[in-house]
């Protein structure tokens, strides 16, 4: 006859009674319910924002700008009614806040009457900035206005491209208009230039004429007691005389036609530069802009290099925490050495190995730990030059500024210079007038001469006075002919120095030559590339790890009060196997727990996974230990060990970092993190989910063994203990 084992009598009385199968089977989808439900429920949210109601209010009126009407609000409500990206309703303001209060709307974006218009006071004296106005209704949904924050932020960035992009576009026009500036410039130097050389020309001969005369009339003077002897040569000298005056005439008409064109190149110059000195105006404001958000970016990496030291401090902790557990591990060996010396020789052995593979665990974590805290300090160092680049780049563009505003300040003494030659020429043109008419006034003197030489012998006294006269007016215009000529040639000369620089600037503004896509850069000079690793691809596959855990947890805990967990089928007839006929029901259960979750979350819901096998094993093990750790605390405390239970689940829900990060909750909870077995579980899924790192994984899932050994070693001793004091002095076989 075959011996009842009291492991068959446990499945015997599990299989036969109804009212423990039922809830059994119920069990095994308990952690379906709760991970698959609210994996179902938050697996990918975003996919369904098109379906979420947000009101758009355009009072916009519009602007007009250099001519050109702008409508920037309308463009911006058309541009969010075509993207789709929510379910947006253009709808009137009063409409809009009625059913923000009704709860139809999450969202209200109004765009003000005035958006239009701020953009086009750039070059005001007190520019204004566009400003939206966004309206969520938190206390409806407070999820919902943080995503509609984040797409509010995308908006602004492409709005401020937007305007960017036409400031720039003015900048460039501006630029294109002050080389055409330098051009005209550059012509009217190049007319100035030819009008100065024919100036050069006819001074030097009148130079000439003038010294003849200066000496001829020298001569006249010191002949006038013999001026019946040389009336003849004095009507020939008076002849050539008149012959020089016409060519003097005739230069003279000439030189005042240069004038006049060098005026007007003048002018063209002076309007030319002031567009010029415009420009260099607007580009010194835009870089003092670029210094502003190079401060913003200087505060951002200061930022993170404070965050990477708290990092370096919280593995520091962690580093002591990982020793704590070895040294803790040796007060437990220590502690259990009387018990296991009351135990048989082969369980001695086993408990032992299992004690060793702890310490060689811990030795192995703590190792790791200590690698953390290096990585860690590396960070920081790494962070800290980060922010002196930031610094040194920062210094550059303060230099870069610098110069601008020197290249500026300029710009005044550019102008001046422009208005002094400009008003230069219009003297030189009125003086050149007032020569040509004398010179013709001259002319017909000396006309006037020829014919009065039949006379001259009559007023011989007159003449030798007027002669006298003559004479000395002559030498001075002879000496004032003789600077104008050097001015002239020093005029000539600086006409072609401002012809080759005033071409010169045509030039380099010539090859200036934006697009769209020069617009498109100065608005938005940066992108954002994002080169992530171990990408999640949706929130179902970022919370799974954390809700498998949690679900798990619960089964096992549901489990506990089903089945019992101390009370035997059968009289016990030893300690080991009343322990192992309650294992291995436990065991089953949650094998099967575990597959079904596997199979729904991966299956059903579609998850991928980097590792699958790796993936359903940490499952199974993940079950085990929290079914050991549930095992260990209902069968000593009773009732009170399940409320023990939920306490622990409540401090891993918590600190397990499954859904925030571990350095964002209180510090006094971040205690919990090393020491609970949810940690460790939600680690080994993010591994064999998302990683793929097999050391990490097989190191989380040997704190989950070690976790799961320790809780079935102490079970087993309260097992043994109970099994002493009620049945040792009366065993009976199954």
């Amino acid at each position: 006859m075959v011996k009842k084992t009291m492991t068959w009598a446990e499945w015997k009385q599990l299989l036969r009674s109804k009212k423990m199968m039922i809830p059994m089977i119920a069990i095994l989808f308990i952690p379906v319910l709760y991970a698959g439900m609210f994996l179902w429920a938050f697996w990918n949210p975003y996919a369904n924002m098109k379906d979420l109601p947000v009101a758009i209010v355009d009072l916009d009126k519009g602007a007009e700008m250099d001519g050109e009407q702008l409508a920037l609000g309308r463009e911006l409500a058309d541009k969010l009614m075509d993207s789709k990206q929510f379910d947006f309703q253009r709808v009137s303001k009063a409409v809009a806040e009625k059913g923000l209060e009704s709860q139809d709307y999450y969202v209200v974006i109004e765009i003000p009457e005035n958006f239009s218009e701020h953009a086009t006071t750039l070059l005001d004296d007190e520019p204004e900035k566009l400003t939206m106005i966004y309206k969520p209704n938190e206390g409806f949904n407070f999820l919902s206005g943080q995503i509609g924050e984040t797409a509010m932020d995308r908006i602004r960035a492409e709005v401020n491209e937007k305007v960017a992009s036409t400031y720039a576009e003015k900048l460039f026009d501006s630029i294109k208009e002050l080389g055409d500036g330098f051009g005209e410039a550059a012509d009217g130097a190049g007319k100035l230039h030819d009008g100065a050389t024919k100036l050069v020309d006819g001074a030097d001969e009148l130079k000439g004429y003038l010294e003849t005369l200066a000496g001829s009339t020298i001569t006249l003077a010191d002949g006038s007691d013999k001026i019946a002897q040389g009336a003849s040569d004095a009507t020939t000298g008076a002849v050539e005389l008149n012959k020089g005056l016409g060519t003097l005439s005739q230069g003279s008409t000439e030189l005042l036609a240069g004038a006049q064109q060098a005026s007007a190149g003048a002018d063209g110059l002076k309007e030319g530069l002031a567009n010029y000195t415009a420009g260099v105006d607007q580009l010194t404001t835009s870089y003092g802009q670029i210094g502003q958000k190079e401060q913003e970016f200087n505060k951002a990496v200061g930022t993170l290099n404070e965050k990477s030291q708290q990092l370096n401090g919280a593995a520091g902790q962690l580093t002591g925490a990982a020793a704590n557990v070895a040294t803790g591990l040796e007060e437990l060996s220590t502690q259990l050495g009387p018990i296991l010396a009351e135990l048989p020789a082969e369980q001695q052995t086993a408990i032992g190995e299992v004690l060793g593979q702890l310490k060689q665990g811990s030795a192995q974590l703590s190792s790791g730990m200590q690698e953390l805290s290096a990585g860690t300090a590396a960070l920081t160092e790494g962070t800290t030059n980060l922010n002196g680049a930031a610094s040194q780049l920062a210094g550059a563009h303060s230099k870069a500024l610098a110069g601008l505003e020197k290249l500026n300040g300029s710009s005044p003494q550019l102008l001046e210079g422009a208005n002094a030659l400009a008003e230069g020429n219009e003297n030189l043109v009125s003086g050149v007038a007032q020569l040509a008419e004398g010179v013709s006034a001259a002319q017909q003197g000396s006309s006037d001469l020829a014919s009065g030489l039949a006379s001259l012998t009559e007023g011989t006294g007159t003449l030798k006075e007027g002669t006298d006269t003559l004479a000395s007016k002559s030498q001075e215009l002879a000496e004032g002919s003789v600077t104008l000529a050097d001015g002239l040639v020093e005029l000539d000369e600086g006409t072609v120095t401002l012809q080759e620089k005033l071409a010169e600037a045509n030039e380099t503004a010539s090859e200036v030559n934006p697009t769209d896509k020069t617009y498109s850069m100065v608005g938005s000079p940066v992108n954002v590339e994002k080169e992530g690793i171990n990408l999640v691809p949706n929130y179902g596959t970022g919370f799974a790890p954390y809700f498998l855990s949690m679900g798990l947890f619960i089964g096992a805990l549901l489990l506990s009060i089903v089945f019992p967990l101390v009370e035997p089928a059968i009289k016990p007839t030893g300690a080991f196997r009343w322990f192992a006929s309650k294992v291995s029901v436990l065991a089953i259960v949650g094998l099967l727990q575990a597959l079904i979750a596997v199979g729904v979350v991966k299956f059903a819901l579609g998850m991928e996974t980097i590792n699958t096998p790796l993936f359903v094993l940490t499952a199974i093990i993940t079950s085990y230990t929290f079914i050991a750790l549930v095992q260990l605390c209902v069968s000593i405390l009773g009732d009170a060990g399940r409320f023990v239970a939920i306490i622990i689940l409540i401090l891993q829900l918590t600190t397990s970092a499954g859904t925030f990060p571990l350095e964002l909750i209180p510090v006094p909870l971040q205690i919990f993190n090393t020491v609970l077995p949810m940690t460790y579980s939600v680690q080994a899924f993010k591994g064999a989910i998302s990683t793929g790192n097999l050391s990490f994984v097989w190191m989380n899932n040997g704190i989950l063994i070690g976790f799961m050994v320790a809780c079935l070693a102490i079970t087993f001793g309260y097992f043994a203990l109970l099994y002493t004091r009620r049945y040792s002095k009366n065993t009976v076989e199954a």
